[in-house]
Formats: structure tokens, C-alpha cells, sequence
């Protein structure tokens, strides 16, 4: 087994490589505005280290959001396109996930919630009982509506370490790591556990709208 695992959801341009039972070689930049910039030569780096080859993959991991538009499908697109170039599967995480299987690692037991920054003051978030276990669906709120929801419990990710007032237990890690995305992705393999299709998790309908009672000009 050989997954390479990439996430763009974030401001966090993440990727590794993961053979089964460790992380090979990964690579984490955080730039929220140059995603399409900085994921291939990350791809590049890591299988550099690795000293592997592209071809050399087995499977394809990717976070799937939720995230904003743009960033978002920079990673799902490629992913894919990897997948149907080499021939392999590609498994969708949920990236809400992939910081509470990271959360685990950094030593947060549960429950807790995991938080990132959705921009527009609100976060997308979701309730954890242990890395592993989500409750419920990840969701998008403003801080204030979900304050009696996550009062008491430990959080991390960007969004909990933006808004104190509403998560003052706010804690590392603060970005998506593809290690740990890839880790997951590794155990729930084994396990035989389904995975979610490499679409993108929105949560919320995107900036751009195409105009209501526009004038249709017709040629004459």
C-alpha cells in the first residue's frame, strides 16, 4: 500500500505519503491564496523524498471540506485526476476529521470540537467523543449560536483560536495535516470502513450568484 493524501480545505496546503503503517515524507504550507501554486510541487517534494515515483501509488486519499469553494477543489480536482490517470482508487475524509484524528495524536482524548475558519465570521465545526468518533454532521454556524453546544469542551483548529470568547479552550493543532489525514485513511482501510466520494463539502451555497431579472438582450 502506498496513499498519497493531499487536503486544500484550509488555508493549509498539505500533502503525504503513507505506506500502510507510517507516514513517509510529508509537506505542510499554510497560504490560504496559492493552493493551485503550491500543491503540485508539494506532490513533487514529498515523492522526492520518498524517493518514489508517481506511479508508485496505490490509492488516493483527499480531504473533501468542508472548506471554501476555491481552495477546496484544488485538492479534489487533482486528486482525482491522479486517480483516473494512474488507475487507482481515490477516498474521500471528511478534513473536520482528519484535525481530530490529529488532535488525538497531540495527546486530546475526547470529547472535544474541532473548528476551522469559514470565513464571514462563522466556522465549520463538529462535536468529537475520541479522534475517531464524530458526533453527528460537520455543520456552518456563527461562534455566538454554538456557544452552549461547545461550552466546557477543549477545541481545536483556526476557527476555535479565532473566536476565544466562545472557545477559550481553544488548542493545537491549528491546520488540516495530510499525515494525519493519511494515517486515518490507512486504519480505516484495514478496517474495511467506507469512505466518502471525492466531492466537495460545501455546507453553504458559494459567493458568486448568478444575477436575479438580469435584462435579456436578444439579436435582432
Amino acid at each position: 500500500m502506498l496513499l498519497l493524501a493531499v487536503d486544500t480545505a484550509t488555508p493549509a496546503v498539505t500533502v503525504a505519503l503513507h505506506d500502510g503503517e507510517s507516514v513517509l515524507a510529508e509537506s505542510d504550507q499554510v497560504d490560504a491564496r496559492r493552493h493551485g501554486e503550491l500543491l503540485i510541487p508539494s506532490v513533487d517534494r514529498v515523492l522526492a523524498e520518498a524517493g518514489l515515483k508517481l506511479d508508485a501509488i496505490t490509492g488516493i486519499v483527499v480531504g473533501v471540506g468542508p472548506g471554501p469553494y476555491t481552495g477546496l477543489r484544488v485538492g479534489l480536482v487533482t486528486a482525482s485526476t491522479f486517480a483516473a490517470v494512474l488507475g487507482v482508487p481515490v477516498h474521500g475524509l471528511c478534513t473536520l476529521d482528519g484535525l481530530a484524528y490529529a488532535a488525538g495524536t497531540a495527546g486530546i482524548e475526547g470529547p472535544f470540537t474541532v473548528a476551522t475558519d469559514a470565513r464571514r465570521k462563522e466556522v465549520y465545526w463538529a462535536r468529537y467523543e475520541d479522534p475517531r468518533t464524530r458526533v453527528g454532521e460537520p455543520a456552518v454556524d456563527r461562534p455566538a449560536d454554538i456557544a452552549e453546544e461547545v461550552a466546557g469542551l477543549p477545541a481545536v483548529g483556526q476557527g476555535a483560536l479565532l473566536y476565544p470568547e466562545v472557545f477559550p479552550d481553544a488548542r493545537g493543532p491549528e491546520h488540516q495535516s495530510a499525515a494525519a489525514l493519511a494515517s486515518l485513511a490507512a486504519e480505516r482501510l484495514a478496517a474495511g470502513a467506507e469512505f466518502l466520494p471525492p466531492t466537495p463539502l460545501y455546507l453553504r451555497r458559494p459567493d458568486a450568484q448568478v444575477p436575479k431579472n438580469y435584462k435579456v438582450v436578444t439579436p435582432q
